[in-house]
């Protein structure tokens, strides 16, 4: 049995399908031994919506923060917190005085806003993909300084994360460089095994699932070289929490284009791809979780997976695939500390 003891999260928007209720993933969420949730935007929306019988706008920040006040004693009466909000995208690189740039501050307000009616003192900020922004890591940080001193004075925290299909900053190592570069002690990482394992090893526009043009070999030595980096550089108090999945290798790969949304394939891959550990994923995802755990870290596991074919093999059993989801994560940490397959304490 392992010896590593963390707390354990459960992401809203990663179990179930649009017919299931917020309420619904909660108690499963809570009866499997899950701690949190990550409270999830489009899953405010769903439930704020349910809560006043109509369509409530992504910007309607007062119907947000009154559902969000209800749903806030909905989770303490199942003993979960809310650990984080999220995903707060595009947010920073836009340039100066632009209407863009306007917009994602005016957002970024409303959405501390909807922290405090739900009780959580940390959000997500994942690394832009939008096309347009600005490529200096300078420019990126400024604007994540600002809005690291506009949450100050609540105490709140940012989870800056890696996408692995971001325009700029794709990597863990773009997005501590960023974060030293913001030199706010409410600015952190939220780390991601897919983010990195699909962006650093894995590919889902090719035939191998591999990144082309080098040896597996050769990958699989850069790779480590990778984490070997992450385990010596990032202070484990700067991981403010780890995200985990899988993903499934691509057949037919995808194409290499965007889709018509204009998301590129790592996006494509990411939204509807991403099991559970040990079910049905193929990417290295234990030697990342190992060099996290490397760092002294022993926060906040969470499970955020999205799994496009959760209703034909799961149905309607949320409690038993939040059961499935803690034992994937025990069984991970053990594979991560070569403890073999038995449970780890939790």
């Amino acid at each position: 049995m392992s010896d590593v003891h963390v707390p354990l999260c459960f992401a809203s928007c990663s179990i179930g399908t649009p017919k299931h209720t917020l309420h619904q993933k909660i108690e499963a969420i809570a009866h499997a031994g899950f701690q949190a949730i990550e409270l999830s935007m489009p899953d405010l929306l769903s439930y704020a919506t349910l809560h006043f019988g109509r369509d409530v706008q992504e910007d309607d920040y007062d119907a947000l923060c009154e559902a969000g006040e209800h749903l806030r004693a909905l989770v303490e009466g199942h003993n979960l917190t809310i650990l984080v909000l999220q995903p707060f995208a595009n947010f920073e690189g836009w340039p100066k005085e632009s209407r863009e740039r306007y917009e994602a501050f005016k957002k970024a307000r409303g959405w501390i806003r909807i922290m405090s009616a739900v009780g959580t003192d940390m959000l997500q900020v994942g690394s832009s993909d939008s096309p347009g922004i600005s490529s200096s890591f300078e420019d990126l940080a400024a604007d994540l300084r600002d809005l690291a001193d506009l949450m100050a004075p609540k105490g709140y925290r940012i989870a800056y994360e890696n996408w692995c299909w971001a325009t700029h900053a794709p990597t863990w190592k773009d997005v501590w460089d960023i974060v030293k570069l913001v030199d706010r002690d409410n600015i952190g990482l939220c780390l991601d095994t897919f983010q990195t394992a699909g962006g650093e090893w894995g590919d889902p526009t090719t035939e191998t699932g591999r990144l082309p043009d080098i040896s597996e070999e050769a990958l699989n030595e850069r790779y480590q070289k990778s984490l070997d980096k992450l385990t010596q550089t990032v202070p484990k108090e700067k991981i403010f929490f780890l995200q985990i999945s899988d993903a499934k290798k691509m057949s037919p790969a995808l194409k290499a284009e965007n889709d018509k949304n204009g998301l590129r394939p790592r996006g494509q891959w990411s939204h509807d791809y991403r099991p559970l550990p040990h079910d049905g994923g193929y990417l290295p995802i234990a030697p990342f979780v190992k060099a996290v755990l490397d760092t002294g870290f022993e926060g906040w596991f969470s499970m955020e997976v999205f799994d496009g074919s959760f209703s034909e093999r799961y149905g309607n059993d949320l409690a038993g695939y939040a059961k499935k989801a803690a034992d994937a994560n025990a069984r991970l940490i053990n594979e991560a500390v070569g403890k073999g397959k038995g449970k780890a304490a939790v």
